[in-house]
């Protein structure tokens, strides 16, 4: 072997060592990939066998093997039907064999990701007896890099990264409500701005309220169509946000079409039925803190409270069909904050949680979806914001981590995109007043006024 062999041999390694540390995704795409590849295909017949994933052979290669005089068949493994490499790791299609259970695979997953040396294995079943496996290479929370290309459609965002490598997406239409939970600097309100900064591109109708005076909210302004930043104001605008529905459920009503000749695909039961030239702007609420719209001191602030609580409860009850969807953040939400709480939270269907403080929280997200997702949303560190768990009411969730979006990008996203913004009637008293763009861009902070 000559010294430049061994010069180029030693350059490949300290390249190899430098990435993995340095740039892991790199690493994976240029060497993890194919050691990995390599690794499941070696030692997937006796990973199995040691996770308690085989089966016994069948009776008639028993019987086979004894009238040929062969030794005994070895325990079946589930059948590898795909192997394919993407950016984050390995996913693995298997058919199970007789006997077998999805569920027998979700709980060996953590024995197989030390057995393949992944950094982690998620399992999901496709359909009967076949079940996918996600096997990540590295850290993908640690840096978030969203893929360049996503899967974009109306009202699907988006905002996050889960931890098996795929995108975690905020779809409104199979989602309507959510609910977001998260201590103080927990990651909740970067998540937020990647929200509005997804929603912003579209044609979409954004009303929010924020009560922390609008520091968090009133320098997106250009993209809203009505703000509001305390809880008096609030009141009327969610009043007003009932008006507005009840006016698309009587354009609905007067355009659905219920004739003999009309085919059952036409007839209009939510504006998506409706035809574009007619359908009313989707419209969607964003409450920064939803704990100081049901804290009271005083007999009148408590007549307010309930007033305000009624109305989201309404919202979230009969808004889907409206093209009205609730996305409710704030660092607290427990039974605690009054009669009606547990309500809303019935009908806000998709969970978030980042860090949290207690127990009770974490269990007012989850507490109804899955004991898991409890346990993982208060062992989250405190020195890794933005990590968050989201589920669903079907039970499944999943780890997840919004890239970092600053507050002077996505006001440049919702400056860029303020042509966009909708005048809604209803909503006109509420639409928040800024001054023309200077020149000049000017940094913000999140102390800035609706000026940018």
């Amino acid at each position: 072997m000559t010294w430049s062999t061994v010069a180029l041999l030693l350059l490949v390694v300290v390249t190899a060592v430098l990435l993995r540390w340095r740039r892991p995704a790199w690493y994976w795409m240029t060497f993890g990939v194919t050691f990995a590849a390599l690794r499941v295909a070696f030692r997937y017949a006796s990973v199995m066998d040691a996770c308690g994933l085989t089966v016994p052979p069948s009776r008639w290669r028993l019987s086979l093997a004894r009238m040929t005089n062969r030794p005994v068949p070895e325990p079946q493994a589930p059948r590898i039907l795909r192997m394919r490499p993407t950016r984050t790791g390995l996913v693995l299609r298997l058919k199970l064999r007789p006997g077998q259970d999805a569920f027998d695979v979700a709980a060996a997953t953590d024995r197989l990701r030390h057995s393949f040396a992944m950094y982690g294995v998620t399992s999901r079943e496709l359909r009967s007896g076949v079940v996918e496996l996600r096997m990540t290479g590295y850290d993908v929370l640690k840096r978030v890099q969203m893929p360049a290309k996503v899967d974009r459609a109306p009202m699907r965002v988006p905002v996050a990264l889960r931890e098996d490598g795929a995108v975690h997406y905020r779809d409104y239409r199979a989602v309507p409500h959510g609910l977001t939970l998260g201590a103080t600097e927990s990651g909740k309100s970067v998540y937020q701005r990647n929200l509005v900064a997804g929603l912003a591109t579209q044609d979409v109708a954004l009303v929010g309220i924020d009560c922390k005076q609008g520091v968090e909210l009133f320098p997106l302004a250009r993209r809203f169509s009505a703000l509001a930043d305390n809880p008096d104001t609030a009141l009327e605008l969610l009043e007003a946000l009932l008006s507005h529905m009840e006016n698309v459920y009587q354009l609905i009503r007067a355009e659905q079409r219920i004739t003999v000749n009309v085919p059952d695909a036409e007839i209009a039961a939510d504006i998506w039925d409706l035809p574009d030239d007619i359908r009313p702007t989707p419209v969607v609420v964003l409450v920064d803190e939803v704990a100081e719209l049901a804290l009271f001191a005083t007999k009148e602030e408590e007549k307010r409270r309930d007033r305000i609580i009624t109305a989201l409860v309404r919202l979230a009850q009969l808004g889907r069909a409206a093209g009205i969807y609730l996305e409710i953040c704030g660092q607290r939400f427990g039974s605690e904050l009054g009669k009606g709480i547990t309500m809303l939270r019935a009908q806000l269907t998709g969970r978030t949680a980042h860090r949290v403080n207690d127990e009770t929280s974490a269990n007012m997200a989850f507490g109804d979806i899955s004991p898991d997702a409890v346990l993982a949303a208060i062992q989250i560190p405190t020195d890794t914001p933005g990590v968050a768990v989201a589920g669903d009411s079907t039970g499944g969730w999943a780890r997840i981590r919004a890239p970092h979006t600053s507050l002077r990008q996505a006001v440049n996203i919702c400056n860029r995109y303020d042509d966009r913004t909708p005048d809604l009637p209803e909503l006109a008293a509420f639409r928040p007043t800024v001054v023309p763009l200077a020149s000049g861009a000017v940094p913000l902070s999140k102390a800035t006024p609706a000026t940018a």
